[in-house]
C-alpha cells in the first residue's frame, strides 16, 4: 500500500478534523491532496505530534482530532503511547504509517523492519482499540469507523511501502501555517488578538 493512496481514501473523513501530521513525507503528501486551516504540519519535532494532538484532544473535547504519525517518530516517543492512554482522550485518533525505514532522513531501517509490533506495543500501553492494516481499504475503513465514533482513544497502524513524494517541498511558510491553524481552531466566542484579546501570562 502507498501512503499517498492510503491518505487520499481517508481524506474525507479527516477533513473537518484536527490534523497534526509529523515531518516529511506525511506532511507532504496530505498537503499535496489539498491544504486546509485546520492541518498542522509539525516540522522539525520528530517524535513530538501526538504530544500536539493529545493537547488539543484535551483542550477541545467536543473536536475531532487526528494525528498522522511514523514509525520513526513514534519509536523516538515511545513513552508517547502511554501518555496517550493515562489520559485517554476519546476524541483522538492516532495513525501510524509504517514503512519500516526513517525515509524522511535517509531511509534508514527502523524497529518495525525487524519484528517490532507498533499496534502491540500501543495495545501494552494501555491504547486498547489499536489495529494493523495492510491495505487501502481496509484502513480507509478502519480509520472512517473511529473518526466518525470519536467515543474512545484509538490507533490504526498501516502498513505501507517505503515510497515517498518526488519533492517533499511545501508551498507553505511554517509559522504561517501556525497562525491559521491556531485561529481555525479558536472558538467563535474568542476573540482574536485584534479584537482585543490579550495573551494570558
Amino acid at each position: 500500500m502507498l501512503r499517498i493512496d492510503a491518505l487520499s481514501a481517508a481524506y474525507d473523513d479527516i477533513a473537518d478534523c484536527a490534523v497534526v501530521t509529523i515531518m516529511g513525507a506525511v506532511a507532504a503528501e496530505l498537503y499535496s491532496l489539498g491544504h486546509r486551516s485546520n492541518f498542522f504540519y509539525l516540522e522539525h519535532a520528530m517524535g513530538l505530534a501526538s504530544s500536539v494532538g493529545l493537547g488539543i484532544a484535551l483542550a477541545q473535547p467536543d473536536r475531532r482530532v487526528v494525528v498522522i504519525d511514523g514509525d520513526g517518530s513514534v519509536l523516538m516517543n515511545l513513552g508517547g503511547l502511554t501518555t496517550l492512554a493515562r489520559y485517554a482522550p476519546p476524541n483522538l485518533t492516532h495513525v501510524v504509517f509504517d514503512n519500516e525505514s526513517l525515509l524522511s532522513v535517509g531511509g534508514f531501517p527502523t524497529a518495525t523492519s525487524t519484528g517490532s509490533d507498533l499496534a502491540a506495543i500501543a495495545r501494552g500501553a494501555g491504547i486498547g482499540d489499536a489495529v494493523t492494516v495492510s491495505d487501502v481499504d481496509e484502513f480507509a475503513e478502519g480509520v472512517r469507523k473511529r473518526v466518525s465514533a470519536a467515543d474512545h482513544l484509538s490507533c490504526v497502524v498501516a502498513k505501507v511501502d517505503a515510497v515517498g513524494p518526488k519533492s517533499f517541498h511545501m508551498d507553505l511558510h511554517l509559522l504561517e501555517n501556525r497562525f491559521e491553524f491556531a485561529r481555525a481552531l479558536r472558538r467563535p466566542e474568542e476573540p482574536t488578538m485584534e479584537e482585543g484579546a490579550h495573551p494570558k501570562p
